[in-house]
């Protein structure tokens, strides 16, 4: 199979488990408990029939969007997911360098594999800061402040994650960083000889927003005993305004479920919100994204910008949610099995067969831009 051979969501998550070791292709793969919030994150779309309106006219597609505060060619952008050097030696480069290509929006994560600086001094597009808020808050302080020099657009801070979630597969595996693997995942390795050459022949694997603060060696630091060890579990709504209040500018909270909180969030002087369990991640059981958009949009939508992301595999899906009222859709596996499986032509593939799609799909609903998508579309 090659990339050619890649038409869909699929056939790139096919492509990546073949190139991965089972316990890295099983970290981007797996999610919380059961994995039940990660299934229905798809299939929640199923749920709602697209109507399309026929004899438009429609000549030109305007995909274009402007969302906190930032003009993307596209509805969907690349949210910021971790550790993005372990599924290729390219990372965030190959993302930041994709989304550039077709004007849209990336996220850099606090456990990024590369530097804010770096991809901001490479692409003018907006770049956004996925930031988790730490017990020691001069290290949140110092965080943002770095984030601020660097130039970022949109300061999100990662509400839903102040304790990991419990993902089986990775402690089947033993995956952690640095590795501490059981047997079956060292045999895992083993077979998959061509990613093990890519890591250590390419540059040396960095969390470079985190290393000048946080010792990751020795100790074997596990992903899942930072999120449980150096994250603040006590976090609240005066813990946030205050960042809000010092970052001054585009800020946004990433894991919104409840139409509440989207209006606390605004209330604040958040400027966004994502409505996203984290891919199914963290709380198994709960309520999707796309499930609850109308719900938050009615109570907070004239309030701030609601995007959302989880389980988006399709143009349609795209649809749905703009045609509901999110401003933008976010994707993560949907890039990051693309990545695994080619790098940056990977990316590039996989964001320009969302975008046909799109525009093919536009064109049989009959609408010619974004801003014609309504309600009136869903059933």
């Amino acid at each position: 199979m090659r990339l050619q051979d890649c038409h869909n969501f699929h056939d790139f998550r096919e492509l990546a488990r073949r190139r991965l070791p089972g316990p890295i292709f099983n970290y981007i793969d797996g999610a919380a408990d059961d994995e039940v919030t990660h299934r229905k994150n798809t299939s929640s779309f199923e749920n709602v029939d697209l109507v399309p309106s026929i004899l438009n006219g429609v000549r030109d597609i305007d995909l274009s969007v402007t969302v906190l505060g930032q003009k993307l060619d596209l509805p969907i952008y690349c949210s910021p997911t971790a550790l993005q050097r372990l599924f290729h030696h390219q990372g965030e480069r190959a993302v930041a360098a994709a989304a550039a290509k077709f004007g849209t929006m990336f996220g850099v994560s606090s456990l990024g594999t590369v530097s804010l600086e770096d991809l901001r001094k490479k692409h003018d597009n907006p770049q956004v800061y996925q930031f988790y808020f730490h017990k020691d808050r001069g290290l949140n302080r110092a965080m943002m402040q770095r984030a601020k020099e660097a130039g970022v657009n949109v300061m999100m801070l990662t509400v839903d994650s102040i304790t990991g979630g419990n993902r089986e597969r990775d402690l089947r595996t033993g995956f952690s960083i640095p590795f501490k693997l059981t047997l079956g995942g060292m045999i895992q390795f083993a077979i998959k000889p061509a990613w093990g050459l890519n890591y250590v022949c390419h540059e040396r694997f960095r969390l470079p927003q985190l290393e000048e603060h946080i010792d990751m060696g020795g100790g074997a630091l596990s992903i899942g005993r930072y999120f449980t060890e150096m994250l603040d579990p006590t976090m609240n709504w005066d813990d946030v305004a205050e960042m809000v209040q010092e970052w001054g500018g585009e800020y946004c909270l990433k894991g919104v479920i409840s139409a509440e909180d989207a209006a606390t969030a605004a209330s604040i002087g958040c400027t966004g919100v994502v409505l996203s369990n984290h891919g199914g991640r963290q709380l198994d059981g709960s309520r999707t994204a796309f499930d609850q958009l109308g719900e938050v949009l009615d109570t907070a939508g004239d309030k701030l910008d609601v995007l959302m992301d989880g389980g988006v595999q399709r143009g349609t899906h795209v649809l749905k949610a703009l045609s509901m009222g999110a401003k933008a859709v976010g994707i993560g596996r949907g890039y990051l099995y693309p990545l695994a499986a080619a790098g940056q032509p990977g990316v590039e593939r996989a964001l320009e067969l969302m975008k046909a799609e799109i525009e093919r799909d536009m064109r049989l609903m009959g609408a010619s831009s974004v801003s014609e998508l309504s309600r009136n579309n869903l059933r």
